[in-house]
């Protein structure tokens, strides 16, 4: 594989899920935290998390961006950092006294 097409699928972001068993998140430029409840990822679109039971994860390919986890997945968010969310004005105050 060439650079070119590397830095393509390092920016491509896709999440692919089997059931609710098996979870591969492409596009990933870190792994925050994991443990068997919670995997905190940050991907090329923001901060992905994924809650559930026993998560394993069994590829971890950062060279390719790429996490596959297997275990019981019940919820997967997005989210902004603390530093993003104190910077911006999007939250109830900041809606209030614009």
């Amino acid at each position: 594989m060439n650079a070119e097409a590397a830095k393509f699928n390092r920016t491509e972001h896709r999440l692919t899920m089997q059931g609710r068993e098996a979870l591969e998140v492409r596009g990933v430029t870190d792994v925050i935290s994991f443990d068997e409840q919670t995997v905190v990822l940050d991907t090329v679109c923001g901060k992905l998390a994924v809650d559930g039971e026993a998560l394993h994860i069994h590829v971890l390919n950062m060279e390719q961006g790429i996490v596959s986890m297997d275990g019981q997945v019940d919820a997967i968010s997005y989210y902004e950092s603390e530093r993003e969310e104190k910077g911006s004005k999007s939250g109830l105050f900041g809606k209030l006294f614009r």
